[in-house]
């Protein structure tokens, strides 16, 4: 597996500290940036990691910000991505498993170190397995390319 990782300056501690987390699972990382502490906006790093997982350069990719909403409204802007807000192990189980979000958004503001840890090791240990789920996905989707043709 290939996750994308990208952050703003806010979150830019967070990300570093989960990708040596993920990278200790023997999962590679491509690091989209931040990569210092300088204030940067968040929007382009959004869209480079939502770009890298249509591209099918990255898998999944995990956005981190001072909330993460910013980061899950600029990925979901890319046209085929379903990024997901998750603080919680559950939200970032069902992400996956119930939406096929491959990206989710974490707010360094809002979690702790640890937890995000262990939202990020869920959400990395589920896989979308279709079944109910597909049929609404489908419908999101379909609107989405609806929207894009008008």
């Amino acid at each position: 597996m290939k996750i994308g990782l990208g952050s703003d300056h806010n979150a830019f501690e967070m990300k570093n500290q989960l990708k040596a987390h993920i990278e200790s699972k023997g999962i590679e990382v491509v690091d989209y940036g931040c990569y210092s502490t300088e204030e940067v906006d968040y929007p382009n790093v959004a869209f480079n990691v939502a770009n890298g997982v249509v591209g099918k350069e990255i898998e999944r990719g995990i956005l981190f910000c001072g909330t993460g909403i910013g980061m899950a409204m600029a990925a979901n802007k890319i046209p085929g991505v379903r990024a997901a807000q998750v603080h919680d192990t559950y939200s970032a189980e069902r992400a996956q498993l119930s939406n096929n979000a491959q990206i989710i958004t974490l707010g360094s503001k809002v979690v702790g170190i640890e937890v995000a840890k262990k939202i990020v090791d869920e959400y990395l240990s589920v896989h979308f397995e279709g079944g109910n789920s597909a049929r609404k996905i489908d419908q999101i989707m379909e609107k989405e390319a609806e929207v894009s043709n008008h």
